[in-house]
């Protein structure tokens, strides 16, 4: 795993699923790790779970592009991490971006293979236009 730009090992796992304490090689003491507090852990893909079906990575739909069936609506920036779901920022050529939760009544369908995201454009409060 990388921290902060410089790879550690894991030393020692302990704690639940949910709610991971990990000691990393190199960080020994308190001052240490709370220089790191805050700092995202990256592990390469090859070492992560398996994904459910519904499950993506947020780097798999940065760049997707996003339709109502056919309907061009624009690009996905980023995967936006809110405490009720997981939000689409989706940058619109010539208007706002707008936000799309990854809720099934707002997304249809996803496709990581083709990079396209089939969406409910008036669910998401976009008309016929596309405009918000």
């Amino acid at each position: 795993m990388t921290v902060n730009g410089v790879r550690r090992d894991v030393a020692h796992r302990g704690g639940t699923g949910d709610r991971p304490v990990l000691r990393l090689d190199g960080v020994g003491s308190r001052e240490a790790v709370e220089q790191l507090r805050g700092a995202d852990l990256m592990v390469d893909r090859g070492a992560a779970p398996p994904l459910a079906e519904d499950e993506w990575l947020a780097e798999d739909l940065t760049g997707c592009r996003v339709r109502d069936r056919g309907r061009e609506i624009g690009v996905v920036e980023a995967l936006l991490p809110y405490p009720s779901c997981d939000l689409l920022e989706v940058r619109r050529e010539g208007a706002s971006s707008v936000l799309i939760p990854l809720i099934d009544d707002a997304v249809r369908s996803v496709d990581i293979d083709t990079k396209s995201i089939d969406v409910d454009a008036r669910f998401i409060g976009l008309d016929a236009d596309g405009a918000a």
